[in-house]
């Protein structure tokens, strides 16, 4: 039984020249550290609860409470946590709304620079809010709220963007094959930001998140 003209051999890699290949790589790990973005956060979560709670540094109790509480947000890691919590909650929230918007956007003007513009603003973003606010000891709830959303808003240009660019240069034959393995970004991402962040976690979680700024 011969095999379907797109699988075999030669058929389909003929049909593509270097330009696809580029795309295909510059889309592929554009979002891939989109995600590893992401992923990096949930990993640093119990540092970041840590970090806003008292206890993080109270190494004596010779020391009065109000030394330690002083710049701290929450009274116990419990209440971090569920702060955290609502960070999560106000992002996906933000990033589906954001969707729709970017799908919009990105129709009517330049993908790349869309996309160019996303992704830049959104690195900016999670270093004020991982980063910038660590070094100056700076800790604020509706600050951390206002800025996880506009990373939502930010973050959301990716998916639409890249999965535009990808349809532009790739027809429908073959395009099972090429999206299938295009499509492992995400989890090629999330693997990437687990062990990026986990490796640098040593030296602080303000360093985790802003890890992917510098790469």
């Amino acid at each position: 039984m011969a095999w379907p003209n797109i699988l075999q051999r030669g058929t389909l890699l003929s049909r593509f020249s270097h330009h696809h290949v580029v795309v295909f790589l510059l889309t592929f790990f554009s979002y891939s550290l989109l995600h590893a973005s992401r992923k990096t956060f949930s990993n640093v979560k119990v540092s970041i609860s840590k970090q806003w709670t008292p206890s993080a540094f109270n190494k004596s109790v010779d020391l009065p409470v109000e030394i330690w509480s002083r710049n701290r947000l929450f009274p116990s890691a419990e209440e971090a946590t569920l702060f955290l919590g609502t960070l999560d909650t106000v992002f996906l929230f933000s990033y589906a709304v954001g969707l729709f918007i970017s799908g919009i956007i990105g129709d009517r003007l330049n993908l790349r620079l869309v996309l160019s513009f996303g992704m830049c603003s959104s690195a900016l973003v999670v270093f004020v809010f991982g980063t910038l606010t660590e070094w100056l000891h700076f800790y604020n709830k509706g600050l951390y709220c206002c800025l996880w959303i506009v990373n939502g808003l930010l973050q959301s240009t990716g998916w639409p963007c890249v999965v535009a660019v990808m349809g532009n240069w790739f027809g429908k034959a073959g395009r099972g094959v090429v999206f299938g393995l295009w499509s492992a970004c995400a989890s090629v991402g999330n693997i990437l930001g687990a062990c990026l962040a986990s490796s640098v976690l040593q030296y602080g979680y303000e360093v985790g998140i802003s890890f992917f700024l510098f790469i």
